[in-house]
């Protein structure tokens, strides 16, 4: 590498910082509004299950409550809510009869399309609420910008 590889701009680190924070900052926001519009009450440790299942597919609750990193007798109480919600089921591991996989249901997986799109609504209605067409076009770009980079 040379010396202009090596060098980054001011520009650049405060580019970074900024969207470190933001990118906090709105990951929080919106997860805070999970299931407010999808038409849930949703716990956040529930909620955090749901994600992870749509993610990671099927699990058994040692290995949700380990990902969670919350005990087994937890995730046992959060399984019993999601399950009574017609969210979640448990059928046995077809690799060991002995223990329970959970998995989403259809139920599940429409709760969390729709929570989804109650979230994205409310972004795009505060990005217009917020901001002019100049400045939502330029966050469409950089958008693009930090698309590249996380595939690079």
């Amino acid at each position: 590498m040379n010396d202009t590889e090596d060098t980054i701009s001011e520009t650049a680190e405060q580019a970074a910082a900024d969207v470190w924070v933001v990118a906090g900052r709105l990951r929080r926001r919106l997860r805070s509004l999970e299931g407010v519009d999808g038409g849930g009450d949703l716990s956040a440790a529930q909620a955090s299950v749901l994600r992870r299942l749509v993610k990671q597919g099927p699990a058994s609750a040692s290995a949700l409550a380990a990902a969670e990193g919350v005990r087994p007798q937890s995730i046992a109480k959060i399984v019993v809510v999601l399950e009574d919600a017609g969210l979640v089921e448990r059928a046995p591991d077809p690799d060991d009869g002995r223990r329970l996989v959970v998995s989403l249901t259809e139920a599940g997986r429409e709760y969390r399309q729709d929570d989804r799109r109650a979230r994205q609504a409310w972004l795009a209605r505060a990005l217009q609420e917020h901001g002019d067409d100049e400045e939502i076009r330029a966050v469409v770009t950089a958008m693009a910008l930090l698309d590249r980079v996380a595939r690079a």
